[in-house]
């Protein structure tokens, strides 16, 4: 085999479509587009929602409640997560760099789900009550970080 006799897959290649080229194409006069109507004329293109003049699916569908705009979101880490990170003072910054949180500057709080082999210092802007306990039990710290 070389460069010379390569060929496309059988079927992967097909002929573009050549319409209003005669009757013999089975495309000839209107293209397709069959007579009259809306859809028929040229310049003719719909909306993505549009659906026949059917009233569209977002307008039928009932809209409850709303998004809070100003609401404050908590970055959630569990201390099973902290405990296979190998030092001994985690914050935000060493957070965000192993992928538990997404940036550095998430506010986070610390959950009691899990365990920590050792004693650590942990910076955080919020701890449950489980995770302070859980903290303190192995000889380590819970800090929090003051509001922004």
């Amino acid at each position: 085999m070389n460069l010379s006799n390569l060929k496309p897959a059988r079927g992967s290649r097909k002929d573009r479509k050549r319409v209003g080229r005669g009757p013999g194409s089975g495309l000839g006069k209107t293209s397709g587009r069959g007579h009259k109507g809306q859809l028929s004329g040229s310049g003719y293109s719909r909306k993505r929602s549009f659906e026949g003049g059917q009233m569209p699916l977002v307008r039928r569908i009932p809209k409850r409640g709303f998004t809070n705009i100003f609401r404050d979101e908590i970055a959630v880490v569990n201390l099973d997560r902290l405990a296979k990170l190998r030092k001994d003072e985690i914050g935000p910054e060493d957070m965000a760099k192993h992928r538990l949180i997404r940036k550095a500057t998430d506010r986070v709080k610390i959950l009691g789900r899990g365990d920590l082999a050792s004693a650590k210092t942990v910076r955080a802007h919020e701890f449950s009550a489980a995770a302070v306990k859980k903290i303190e039990a192995q000889g380590g710290r819970a800090v929090v970080i003051g509001k922004d």
